[in-house]
């Protein structure tokens, strides 16, 4: 490596150590700016610099450890990238990364002991030079902002604190662009990540359940990065028994995904052993207080457990704080489905209810979150109406997909909720359907016979 050297041994050709710092070199390619094209931002600095001071040129520069690049260079004509440029070695800038900070400021360039022999003086007529670093956020010294006069120069000193505000104008850009792009790259490393979180919270695809169709769709809130606590699931539990559930937990975040992922596996888990869903809800909610995941974060959700029968489905649905089942009938008529109950995750004591219902060929039951009920447009200039969209409207909307299979019908929704919303979501949305179809009307092998009492 290069030992640091001063005074006349400087045209033995060694370089400073600093100029091959690690860290300095990482900073100065952080900056994103070297072998890029002139801006006005830097072109308009190194202007004034020129101006203020009287000096035929001025540079703004970036040292790696080959060359100085001339990110602006007034008073010299380099239109093209590759004559914006000299070698570290023949380059000015390399005192001020030697000097590590400091400025460096000569007023007369041929009779200073330390410049009289730079390689630089004579070819690029040096006659006097000041220059103040340019810096990174750990004070690594970049480059220079500095003026050149043909002639020796006695630099005033109105003109040096010029000269290093405008330094530290340079520093301050870069360093704002820096952290701009760090704070880019960290959000989409940070929306990646909660996008895949929160894939691996919903299932990719719905199971498909014999003789049913079924369908769900998940739409974050606008501008939303973080991880909800919105989740569906649909699977099979036992026998002839399916479950579907929809819960909502409060808040976001990692947190709240550790709810949420508590309360899929324990939902599954409880799903083998217990028919009623007031029972299996039960047993989530021991394992939340016992657990005490989520920092005391509650969970709604809405259960039920199914099965074929030779008229339809025959089931029974369980709420615990969260917004009513729906059931579409196959002539369009919409009615509400489940008793409020408990939310989960607070008390130890809680109070939840088994509903039963039947659906036959043709009828749909739909679960949801409360952002489809409360989806609003987004705030306006001026202010005005947002109004919810509601459960009237939700249930009207959902009788108007009559014919729709369970796809069509989450679509449909999902479409007019958006259009409600002028495309902005204002909470997370889940929907999830299941309908029985017209053409099939033959139960499920073994699926035959009521829900059992227990």
């Amino acid at each position: 490596m290069a030992e640091a050297v001063t005074g006349a041994a400087r045209n033995d050709g060694l370089l400073p150590v600093r100029i091959f710092d690690p860290a300095r070199l990482a900073a100065v390619r952080a900056t994103g700016l070297l072998d890029t094209e002139p801006e006005d931002a830097f072109d308009d600095l190194a202007a004034l610099a020129a101006a203020v001071t009287g000096c035929g040129r001025a540079f703004i520069t970036l040292v790696d450890d080959r060359r100085s690049f001339w990110k602006a260079c007034v008073g010299v004509d380099a239109p093209a990238l590759a004559d914006r440029q000299n070698p570290v070695a023949e380059s000015f800038c390399r005192f001020l990364v030697e000097l590590d900070g400091e400025a460096f400021v000569v007023d007369d360039a041929v009779n200073d002991p330390r410049t009289w022999d730079h390689p630089s003086v004579e070819p690029m007529r040096i006659g006097a030079w000041a220059g103040y670093p340019v810096l990174g956020p750990g004070d690594e010294v970049l480059g220079s902002m500095c003026v050149v006069d043909e002639k020796p120069h006695s630099w005033q000193p109105a003109e040096l604190a010029t000269l290093a505000t405008m330094a530290r104008a340079v520093s301050n850009e870069i360093n704002l662009r820096t952290s701009l792009s760090t704070a880019r790259d960290a959000l989409e490393v940070s929306s990646e990540l909660a996008r895949s979180l929160q894939d691996s919270l919903l299932p990719p695809a719905l199971r498909p359940v014999p003789g049913l169709d079924a369908a769900a769709s998940y739409l974050p809130a606008a501008g939303g990065t973080t991880v909800v606590g919105d989740f569906y699931d649909l699977f099979h539990a036992k026998g002839p028994w399916w479950c579907t559930v929809m819960g909502d937990v409060c808040g976001k975040g990692t947190e709240a995904a550790k709810v949420t992922a508590l309360a899929r596996y324990t939902l599954r888990a409880e799903a083998t052993q217990h028919v009623s869903p007031a029972e299996v809800l039960h047993r989530l909610n021991d394992a939340l207080l016992e657990q005490r995941v989520g920092d005391g974060r509650f969970l709604t959700a809405v259960y039920a457990t199914f099965r074929r029968t030779p008229g339809g489905v025959a089931g029974r649905l369980c709420t615990a704080g969260h917004p009513q089942a729906l059931i579409r009938r196959a002539d369009g008529r919409v009615q509400p489905l489940g008793r409020q109950g408990t939310l989960l995750g607070v008390l130890p004591e809680i109070r939840l209810h088994d509903v039963r219902f039947r659906l036959r060929p043709g009828d749909l039951l739909l679960l949801h979150t409360d952002g489809a009920t409360e989806a609003r447009p987004p705030v306006r200039p001026g202010g005005g109406d947002r109004p919810q969209f509601g459960d009237t409207a939700l249930a009207a909307e959902l009788g108007a997909c009559e014919g729709l299979d369970a796809s069509g019908t989450v679509k449909r929704l999902g479409a007019v909720l958006a259009a409600h919303c002028d495309g902005w979501a204002s909470d997370d949305t889940a929907l999830l359907a299941l309908r029985v179809p017209h053409e099939d009307r033959r139960p499920a092998r073994g699926t035959s016979g009521d829900i059992p009492a227990g």
